[in-house]
């Protein structure tokens, strides 16, 4: 067993190549359990001594890799990520600078040089993540279906994907919001009634891609979806909250039909929020 951390899926990967069975877990449920166990100090010695524990008294789920396509897939959506980001950066400095006080046509034409090609690249690897998914016809109709939803994209599917290994680990609805970092954190105790938020524990690339899609889904007045938004808006009277709410059922809409294994349509979109809607809840 080893914890998630610098160099962990290296080593479980040799580990997996020579034939043992690895378990991964966070460090934080590992952390936390040493605790209970009534460990103060921290070292190698005792860490050791408590994952030990922890990995015969629990019944830790055995790690398996990624299938190479998952993997490149993962890869190449994560380096359109960088791009976005870095274009992003480029682009700031390059309003910031035409908009001081002295222009530099060197650091200008230095600026629009790099958005420009940070722009090529993005062309090429958007191709090059539809040529990876189109590689396997199964995972491609697949896509295809999900992408019958207005205002969802193939890089968002893509990423994902990805990012979940085709939910291939995932039982039910819950350990995949729970994993996105979209679970519920209640504080109430009596009288008491704290704040009622989401957990952001989880994966960070999946909430930073369903964010945009929200928003488009909501805009083109995609039903079920904009009912979902009007109705925790009149309630909540936060936007955010709102689209966050969105977030959340366009991430279980795609598992669904990625375990189906069919086309968006308002009947089934309609049975999963409304028998997962989760808005109580999240927004009291």
């Amino acid at each position: 067993m080893c914890q998630v951390g610098l160099g962990c899926h290296r080593l479980a990967w040799f580990l997996h190549l020579e034939g043992y069975k690895v378990s991964v877990v966070l460090p934080n449920k590992s952390k936390h359990y040493l605790k209970s166990l009534g460990f103060k100090s921290k070292t190698d010695k005792i860490d050791t001594k408590g994952l030990a524990t922890m990995a015969v008294q629990q019944s830790l789920s055995v790690w398996s890799p990624l299938s190479p396509q998952i993997y490149e897939l993962r890869q190449l959506t994560r380096h359109y990520q960088q791009l976005q980001e870095s274009r992003v950066a480029f682009q700031n400095q390059l309003h910031a600078h035409l908009f001081g006080r002295q222009k530099n046509e060197l650091v200008t034409t230095h600026l629009q040089s790099l958005i420009s090609s940070l722009e090529q690249q993005l062309k090429t690897t958007v191709k090059a993540i539809e040529d990876c998914l189109k590689k396997d016809p199964v995972l491609w109709e697949k896509v295809q279906s999900i992408n019958s939803i207005k205002g969802l994209g193939i890089i968002s599917i893509a990423t994902v994907i990805a990012e979940t290994d085709g939910f291939h680990l995932f039982k039910n609805l819950s350990q995949v919001v729970c994993y996105s970092g979209y679970d519920v954190i209640e504080n109430q105790s009596g009288t008491h009634r704290g704040k009622t938020r989401i957990s952001k524990k989880g994966n960070k690339r999946i909430r930073r891609i369903l964010f945009m899609p929200a928003f488009c889904v909501v805009k083109l007045q995609v039903y079920p979806f904009l009912e979902l938004y009007e109705r925790v808006y009149d309630r909540t009277r936060t936007k955010m909250k709102a689209y966050t709410a969105v977030q959340r059922k366009l991430l279980i809409l795609i598992y669904t039909l990625w375990k189906k294994n069919e086309p968006f349509r308002y009947s089934t979109a309609l049975t999963v929020v409304s028998g997962d809607d989760g808005s109580d809840a999240l927004f009291p």
